[in-house]
């Protein structure tokens, strides 16, 4: 049995669970399988995690919304395909609060599968997470359930499906958590969100994809430490064409496998990806029929950009323009003049930028794949530029997070770590065996070899890539600090998704606040299923 099908009927057993159920394996010693080996942690809805909740700083008010995932026919612009959405949108709703207040947003599910909703990069109560098995069962076709909670951190989130590879659907959108004390000036704002996009062309479907991929690539090389890796500055093939539809050569399985070779970035250490994607989108729409934000020249606007893709880092750039970058996954920099930006899946940059008078791409390249996407901004009269254009700006000064220094007001205090944790990256494309530490996350049994922490503790994290492909790591309920050359926090960046590159090491720090059961994964969709997952708890 394929670890599709084994998947969809661990969840849908979970799904159709009642309520109880979960409450009672949470508040157990291990919770989930049983398992001698398994630690004591904290339960996701016990006394710990409600203590926490009360500690955040509330508002008063609540914010209520309602979320329906159901198939839904998508047009991109032009090209109309099957697929999952809520509410029928792609990007699904904009969701907005203000930092304090409490959401409450009803799922429903009209899905032909159980769902559930994870809250990218808010510090949340644990048992509103949105981790099958793990933090709730999952929400089975037909019914509903309410994620309560309060975010107190301002900052640019997103919110997707932690399901299976249900995130390369459309079943995603953006959480804005507003400063009531807004320290930046600016006019606007402008949402803009990427995705790489084969649901439903072609009758290509992401677990389709995905159980060409975990058939695995044997002596091919590719990811497995037998492939000639590129060559000194960027792959430029791959960084041809922006209309997306260009095949690579060398891709595997024939015209109908989505199986990725040939792809290289030096930016990236090698590999760009795994899967072949005929379309590349910026709020949902084709570089040939483009989202167009509508200003006025002189005007400042504060970008939000999300990348949502499943398996793409993108390389973003406005023509005829600089970017001041304020925020990375929503917490703020020092701010720092760019020309491009490189976004990992799971990440989140704030930027602003004054208009010139015209009409400007913003230009999404697919780091080392080829194609890309594209949006508009236009503040005057002018022709639109060609879907495939590529702006100088993408070869000018590229900012990556590594370069960013925290402001001053969230930088951590510092102190030595009580503990380090250490996780390696390991795995190929040869098997397709993403695992950390050698093991495979179990949907089963969850906790087992889960990493574990202590109320209070300052953490240590390092992220060691024994792989040869690029792994986006993401720690649920929590933002880590990335390490400077001193290898201590310092004055570091504030993050959830970092980028690790093949054969290095990310080191980061985070204070222990939040207990729970917390998900530590590759945001790589497709790592992550094959295995790329594990837990980080803390210990009761």
């Amino acid at each position: 049995m394929n670890a599709i099908n084994r998947r969809s009927l661990l969840l849908a057993g979970l799904g159709t669970a009642a309520a109880g159920t979960l409450a009672a394996c949470s508040a157990s010693s291990s919770g989930g399988s049983a398992d001698a080996a398994a630690p004591k942690l904290v339960p996701v809805a016990g006394a710990a995690v409600a203590a926490a909740e009360r500690r955040r700083k509330h508002t008063g008010r609540t914010r209520s919304v309602a979320l329906t995932a159901a198939p839904a026919e998508l047009d991109l612009g032009g090209r109309t395909v099957s697929s999952w959405a809520f509410d029928g949108r792609l990007p699904g709703a904009a969701l907005r609060m203000t930092a304090g207040d409490t959401l409450a947003a009803t799922v429903t599910n009209k899905l032909p599968a159980p769902t559930t909703v994870h809250w990218h990069g808010v510090a949340l109560r644990n048992d509103m997470d949105g981790v099958p098995g793990l933090t709730q069962p999952a929400v089975a076709k037909g019914d509903s359930f309410t994620y309560r909670f309060t975010a107190d951190r301002p900052g640019t989130y997103w919110y997707h499906p932690h399901v299976g590879v249900q995130l390369d659907r459309g079943l995603y959108g953006t959480l804005v958590v507003e400063d009531p004390h807004e320290p930046l000036s600016y006019d606007d704002e402008w949402l803009v969100v990427l995705d790489d996009w084969l649901d439903g062309v072609g009758g290509a479907t992401p677990d389709a994809v995905l159980a060409e991929l975990t058939k695995g690539m044997g002596g091919t090389g590719h990811g497995g430490g037998t492939k000639k890796k590129s060559g000194g500055g960027h792959d430029m093939d791959g960084m041809k064409g922006m209309g997306g539809t260009r095949p690579l050569s060398g891709s595997m399985g024939g015209s109908g496998s989505h199986m990725l070779m040939g792809a290289t970035s030096r930016l990236l250490g090698g590999d760009a990806g795994d899967v072949k994607y005929p379309y590349h989108l910026v709020n949902g729409r084709l570089p040939t029929a483009p989202d167009s934000y509508r200003g006025r020249p002189g005007a400042r606007v504060r970008l939000r950009i999300v990348n949502a893709g499943a398996d793409t880092a993108y390389r973003v750039a406005l023509g005829g323009h600089r970017m001041k970058v304020t925020h990375t996954d929503g917490f703020p920099v020092e701010p720092a003049a760019v020309d491009a930006l490189l976004l990992g899946p799971g990440e989140r940059y704030d930027a602003l930028v004054t208009l010139g008078d015209g009409v400007f791409p913003l230009t999404a390249l697919a780091e080392g794949k080829g194609g890309g996407g594209m949006a508009l901004v236009r503040t005057g009269s002018g022709a639109a530029p060609s879907a495939t254009v590529r702006p100088k700006e993408l070869d000018g000064r590229l900012l990556t997070a590594d370069r960013l220094r925290a402001a001053a007001d969230v930088r951590l205090k510092a102190a030595a770590p009580d503990r380090t944790v250490r996780i390696a990256l390991t795995g190929s494309m040869a098997k397709y065996d993403w695992s950390l530490d050698g093991r495979r996350y179990d949907s089963g049994n969850p906790l087992a070899g889960a990493l574990t922490v202590r109320q209070g503790e300052r953490v240590r994290l390092e992220f060691a890539n024994r792989s040869d492909m690029w792994h986006p790591m993401h720690l649920h309920g929590h933002t880590f600090a990335l390490a400077g050359a001193s290898g201590s926090a310092g004055q570091g960046p504030r993050k959830d998704t970092v980028i690790v590159l093949p054969g290095q090491t990310v080191r980061a720090e985070f204070d222990a606040i939040n207990p729970g059961r917390w998900m530590v994964h590759c945001h790589n969709a497709y790592h992550g299923e094959a295995g790329m997952m594990g837990v980080l708890g803390y210990l009761a």
